[in-house]
């Protein structure tokens, strides 16, 4: 008996790569000058509206996939209630005395989403799924973007324009892991990470994925957040790979779950990048995991 051949490698698509390549470097020439202005007071305004786009996209794909699973959450509710959880991470950081209080962005989106479901939602045998993938949304995104916000709103520390450091720093620490599992895993991939949820992700690109957040900590270290010491750039390449790593597989399983191939169903689709929800998936993870480094080991509040 003849021993079975290796998996083929899925190889790189050179096409879609440099359509890839041609949109992120528009993004990035924006996304960067803000950035790099972001101790600015309008910046912090601009990049909320960012945000806050970004979110509504997010949440009318996520709305989508619990559609074709057949339930009815509610897009409406549910970019409401996470643009309150945002608005809240926002306001506190120009305001301590927190003037949108975590408890009142709770009630009053329990109000929209489930006194909205009673008035509107015709479906009652599907409410409960239906308000729970509203409320999960909301809180995800809502989460996820609140705390890329509450690292935007540091204000200066011995750097300057500390805020718009550590948003660099978490956004090319999880970019360029992407990017490195993305080559490492088409030209060398040949063991399946999880084949049933994501069958293109494979350990050896996981590898690179890591390599790629620990090479990206270390030269954030070197050239932009230069308080960093060797271990804090170590400990934070890992942390942000793995949990950029999670958030990837989670949003693979949400649709693996509802039969899709990427989370743009109908919205706006960024062009080789697919919809906005997977652009967001390991950030939304990463962002509460490297707040809570920076808060807890360096004291920044």
């Amino acid at each position: 008996m003849t021993p079975a051949p290796p998996p083929k490698r899925a190889g790189i698509d050179k096409g879609n790569l440099a359509v890839r390549v041609g949109t992120a470097l528009v993004f990035a020439i924006f996304f960067f000058t803000l950035l790099y202005l972001g101790a600015q007071y309008w910046a912090k305004a601009v990049f909320l509206g960012l945000l806050a786009g970004a979110l509504l996209m997010a949440m009318h794909e996520f709305t989508l996939m619990g559609r074709k699973m057949g339930f009815n959450p509610s897009f409406l509710a549910g970019t409401l209630a996470g643009w309150a959880f945002l608005l809240h991470f926002y306001l506190l950081g120009r305001d301590p005395t927190d003037p949108l209080p975590l408890w009142l962005v709770l009630t009053g989106s329990a109000l929209v989403i489930h006194f909205g479901a009673l008035l509107f939602d015709r479906d009652l045998e599907k409410a409960l799924p239906s308000q729970a993938i509203t409320w999960m949304g909301a809180v995800y995104l809502g989460l996820g973007t609140g705390f890329m916000m509450k690292l935007f709103m540091f204000s200066e520390t011995t750097l300057s324009n500390t805020g718009g450091r550590l948003v660099l720093a978490l956004f090319l620490i999880t970019w360029i892991g992407d990017t490195c599992a993305y080559f490492v895993g088409s030209l060398l991939g040949r063991h399946k990470l999880a084949p049933r949820v994501s069958p293109k992700k494979t350990w050896e690109g996981v590898g690179g994925n890591l390599a790629g957040n620990v090479l990206a900590a270390f030269l954030i270290r070197a050239f932009v957040y230069t308080e960093w010491t060797p271990l804090d750039a170590l400990a934070i390449g890992l942390l942000l790979g793995v949990a950029g790593l999670m958030g990837d597989l989670v949003e693979s399983m949400w649709k693996r779950s509802a039969g899709a191939k990427d989370s743009n169903m109908g919205g706006i689709s960024i062009p080789g990048h697919g919809g906005m929800l997977d652009r967001l998936d390991s950030l939304a993870f990463a962002a509460p995991v490297f707040y809570a480094y920076i808060h807890f080991v360096h004291g920044l509040n």
